[in-house]
């Protein structure tokens, strides 16, 4: 894709979130887009949104499921940022005219204690930068129409990012092995989704390590006080009007996302 094309590609992205109206699969209007093409576009539109006055907060991994990257073809997780306006505390009511064809899935968020800006970051570097870990729910959404996807139009469009709650009581990392811990996410008492931090990647902080490497060799490399969001622990869920969804991620305590009524 040329420079106009991505232009065109990051504006039908952009008015489809403004407008609240989903737009056709960027892999069929663009024929021939790839991933390079994809993350200029996720890039173009975080320029846009950088300038307008937007604050980068964080960054999300997407596709840490095995069964995801295999019905994407892919081979690898995707990235997108993470801005202020997305960031909800435990139990915030959340305005349902904000979302966009929303999902809901449970994750471990590491909040930054120092920057990593270097490439070559290994494992044992990034849990001294780590300052501790939190229960978080993410609520996806997606600018494409039935969420009719493929990498190309999940990268463009900010790793289908929405927004995200954390929950509100720190968690150190030492002595406490993310590989392992258990996950159960209920809507009103019913259980929805059940998963590990093993599903992300066989552990969550492969997924962070495999980001902080990628930022850095980006010239976007984590900064001190920046949420990592490490990826699903189980299946997405499918959000109603008015659902409260639950999080309980053992050892990490519990997180809560309200969802508020649709208005006419």
């Amino acid at each position: 894709m040329n420079k106009s094309q991505i232009q065109k590609a990051a504006g039908l992205l952009w008015d489809a979130a403004e407008r609240a109206t989903a737009i056709a699969p960027l892999r069929e209007t663009f024929a021939g887009m790839t991933g390079e093409d994809a993350y200029a576009v996720q890039e173009y539109n975080t320029e846009r949104r950088l300038k307008s006055g937007e604050r980068l907060v964080g960054r999300k991994i997407g596709l840490t499921a095995r069964a995801v990257q295999q019905q994407l073809g892919v081979d690898q997780p995707d990235y997108g940022m993470l801005f202020a306006d997305m960031a909800l505390a435990d139990g915030e009511p959340i305005a349902w005219s904000r979302l966009m064809q929303p999902k809901a899935e449970s994750e471990v968020a590491l909040v930054m204690e120092r920057e990593l800006p270097e490439p070559g970051i290994t494992c044992a570097q990034l849990l001294r930068c780590v300052a501790f870990a939190l229960p978080a729910i993410e609520v996806v959404g997606s600018r494409i129409a039935d969420w009719n996807i493929r990498f190309v139009d999940t990268v463009a469009d900010n790793a289908s990012s929405g927004a995200f709650v954390l929950g509100n009581t720190p968690v150190s990392l030492m002595g406490l092995d993310l590989r392992l811990v258990g996950m159960v996410m209920e809507r009103s008492g019913e259980q929805v989704s059940l998963g590990a931090g093993a599903a992300c990647l066989g552990h969550p902080l492969n997924a962070a390590l495999w980001l902080a490497n990628k930022m850095a060799a980006l010239g976007r490399g984590l900064k001190a006080g920046d949420v990592v969001l490490t990826g699903a622990l189980g299946p997405m869920v499918p959000v109603r009007p008015g659902d409260v969804l639950e999080a309980r991620i053992e050892g990490l305590g519990s997180v809560r996302a309200a969802f508020g009524e649709e208005r006419p």
